[in-house]
């Protein structure tokens, strides 16, 4: 059941998130206007992305080494998938959540939460923290379209996972099993709502009606929720960052998406913010990729002043053949010079003993240029962050 806006106050009351300072208990990460903090401390968030850590029937050694080759670049944080949603357990590998019609089941087993329990205790033994990302807004491992379909039938409106009640209520059912079980693990930096929220997904099924108020009021229901049940964790979006500004015909900056960067990030339970940085993947290259890139670090950087919270760069990629190194300079160079409290890379690679972990062309392994790269700038970020 959708929670009624006078629960949401209460819970906003609640929780006391009207300061910018997020204080969190000992060993939490915490954030202090724009900065994340430690144990009082500033704590430079920098790493990388690894959603298929959990997922792809890794034993406890390969995720340790996993973890190792991330650390051994002066990584402290690495962005993960907390969701696979599931039909069949047949062949199904990992996975949290078994759909039969509109019941879901967690699954709490080896393959399932007490897998995840080893994705912790990897991280943790190599000095990692973990953003978790609870849902996808693509049918990659499940997603919004499994609630909708399963829930209200197959080829609804991608965009009813925002609005109807059944569905939020599921999603809220599983978010809580996860709040609930690690509610007490500082290895966990934070919980994210879902990874790169649109109003659309990867159908073509849409009400026609949503806008960045349907999304925006969502963030403020599931967040508002969260904090109900976690108050030692911090909550982002997980989203790309489009912003929506008037008069703007470019679709990252005119709320066609269903995004307002700046509406979400001045939510009191949101705690950071995020965005994404694919200009070849969304027709962004003009006058150049690069240029592009450094602009849209530059405005976020903008609505992290404003509403004084940290904001991480989160995803960002270019393939080797596309200027890679000059430009993954350019972007690191302008994160840190230009203030951004954060950034992790699109994607972290390792060469294990089982074979290498997934390659999408962005993966980078150990031993590589941008590899040698990301030791060099994660030293610039940590000896910004404690001049």
């Amino acid at each position: 059941m959708k929670l009624s806006s006078s629960f949401v106050s209460l819970a906003l009351a609640a929780v006391a998130l009207s300061n910018p300072t997020r204080r969190a208990p000992a060993g939490f990460v915490g954030t202090d206007g724009q900065a994340f903090t430690l144990n009082g401390e500033p704590f430079t968030v920098f790493g990388s992305n690894s959603y298929w850590v959990g997922l792809t029937g890794l034993t406890t050694d390969e995720m340790d080494v996993t973890f190792q080759n991330i650390a051994t670049t002066g990584a402290t944080a690495v962005r993960t998938w907390g969701f696979n949603d599931v039909n069949t357990t047949v062949d199904a590998g990992d996975y949290y959540q078994l759909w039969t019609g509109a019941t879901a089941t967690i699954n709490y087993g080896a393959t399932g939460l007490e897998n995840f329990d080893n994705v912790v205790a990897a991280a943790k033994a190599n000095n990692i923290r973990l953003i978790v990302t609870l849902t996808n807004n693509w049918d990659n491992y499940g997603g919004m379209d499994v609630y909708v379909n399963q829930i209200l039938g197959y080829g609804q409106p991608h965009d009813y996972f925002y609005s109807n009640s059944e569905v939020i209520t599921a999603y809220q059912n599983y978010v809580k099993v996860w709040l609930e079980r690690y509610i007490d693990e500082p290895t966990i930096l934070g919980w994210e709502l879902a990874n790169e929220p649109r109003c659309t997904g990867s159908t073509s099924a849409t009400s026609g009606t949503c806008t960045t108020t349907t999304i925006t009021d969502w963030i403020k229901t599931m967040s508002a929720y969260m904090k109900t049940i976690d108050t030692n964790h911090l909550i982002g979006l997980g989203d790309e960052g489009w912003f929506n500004w008037s008069n703007s015909t470019d679709y990252s900056y005119d709320g066609s998406q269903g995004i307002d960067f700046d509406a979400n990030l001045a939510i009191d339970t949101i705690d950071f913010g995020t965005f994404h940085l694919y200009p070849y993947t969304w027709d962004e290259e003009t006058p150049s990729a690069m240029a592009f890139g450094q602009t849209w670090i530059e405005n976020h950087r903008g609505a992290q002043a404003t509403y004084n919270k940290p904001v991480l760069m989160e995803e960002f990629g270019v393939y080797a053949a596309q200027n890679q190194t000059e430009t993954y300079e350019n972007w690191y160079s302008t994160v840190v010079d230009g203030g951004l409290t954060g950034v992790l890379i699109w994607q972290a690679g390792s060469n294990l003993t089982s074979g290498p972990t997934p390659d999408d062309g962005f993966t980078i392994y150990p031993d590589t240029p941008v590899y040698y790269m990301e030791e060099t700038y994660s030293a610039q970020l940590k000896a910004r962050d404690s001049a």
